[in-house]
């Protein structure tokens, strides 16, 4: 099996540093990829330093893939070498199943996420975008549109099908009203697709101190969630809230800002998950939902959306040696608005 050069750790209070991976040879359904860019996702901390409880090493992160296709199986017929494409989330699911069949993978019962997830043989370990070069079953390949920059398209591979993803399904369009709450790199996707979407964008942020950055991504209003008359003068105004934040919030308040048979889809996963009251709910039949990525089709008609709207994510390029005071950064929001790193910088 071919080894190349990855970033990774060997258990949770390890540091990222330098390891080589196996890749498998190229099956026939199998696309070559030689990695340019990939991502940085908060989600990548969490699992890395073992937050969810789930996490198996070594494990090398990443999951916002893109580059270049440099060889194909011979079963393969939609891709050819020197094609701009990406590797989101998932590299694999069982196929079978209600979800799988619906196009809906994400929700799939055994789905093979793109690493710290097992091949479906059961045994061999996944390994994720912080690599040189990555071979994944045709089925799970996007292609990325010819206008989009490789390095500003990475991060649509999660950030920007979580968000298009509630903003499809909850019908956003003219004449919506849609609060995003929280402006880091899910929210600021959220605001431009749900602007090129044409509908009425209010951001709502912790103080205004990104106002100027909220009105040049798309939103058409900024309020203070730090200020309580906020809550009194957005009361029974929204169709749709999209929660990005994942930290502990009174949820009751934000439910009463919808309107009747609004929704609020939760996004984020709060280590400390608030009570819930019922009366916000009951009184004007309002919703609490979640929504996880999207499903490989829709993911592709998210990457096709941004680019006939030339929408991408706003990024700082790192190198691979700055990876772990990325890290550092993401949690204390000190990035605008998502890290990519250039896979070049890795020897």
């Amino acid at each position: 099996m071919p080894q190349v050069n990855a970033y990774g750790t060997q258990g949770a209070a390890q540091p990222l540093a330098p390891l080589q991976i196996a890749r498998r040879e190229l099956e026939v359904n199998d696309v070559a990829v030689d990695i340019a860019f990939c991502g940085v996702c908060h989600t990548d901390i969490h699992q890395t330093r073992n937050e969810w409880g789930n996490s198996m090493y070594p494990m090398v992160p990443g999951h916002e893939i893109v580059g270049k296709v440099t060889a194909v199986g011979s079963k393969v017929k939609r891709f050819k070498a020197g094609d701009k494409v990406g590797v989101g989330c998932l590299v694999d699911s069982c196929r079978e199943c209600e979800d799988c069949k619906d196009g809906l993978e994400q929700f799939c019962c055994k789905p093979v996420f793109t690493y710290n997830s097992f091949e479906k043989d059961g045994k061999t370990l996944v390994q994720g975008g912080y690599s040189t070069k990555i071979v994944v079953h045709q089925d799970f390949i996007l292609r990325i549109p010819d206008n989009l920059s490789l390095d500003k398209a990475a991060p649509l591979l999660c950030a920007g099908i979580t968000t298009y993803s509630p903003l499809r399904h909850w019908k956003t369009g003219p004449g919506k009203r849609v609060a995003v709450l929280g402006l880091g790199g899910l929210g600021h996707m959220a605001v431009k697709l749900g602007h090129a979407m044409k509908a009425e964008i209010t951001v709502l942020t912790r103080t205004l101190n990104k106002i100027d950055d909220a009105k040049r991504l798309g939103a058409d209003h900024v309020y203070a969630t730090n200020d309580p008359k906020t809550f009194e003068k957005l009361s029974r105004y929204f169709d749709l809230i999209i929660n990005t934040v994942s930290v502990k919030l009174d949820w009751g308040k934000y439910l009463e800002m919808l309107k009747r048979d609004g929704s609020m889809v939760l996004l984020g996963v709060p280590s400390d998950a608030p009570q819930l009251p019922a009366s916000p709910l009951i009184m004007a039949r309002r919703s609490l939902a979640g929504s996880l990525i999207g499903g490989i089709k829709e993911t592709q008609e998210m990457l096709d959306f941004c680019g006939k709207h030339n929408i991408a994510s706003d990024i700082e390029l790192i190198p691979i040696t700055k990876i772990n005071e990325a890290y550092e950064r993401i949690l204390k929001s000190d990035v605008k608005y998502r890290f990519v790193i250039d896979i070049a910088t890795l020897k």
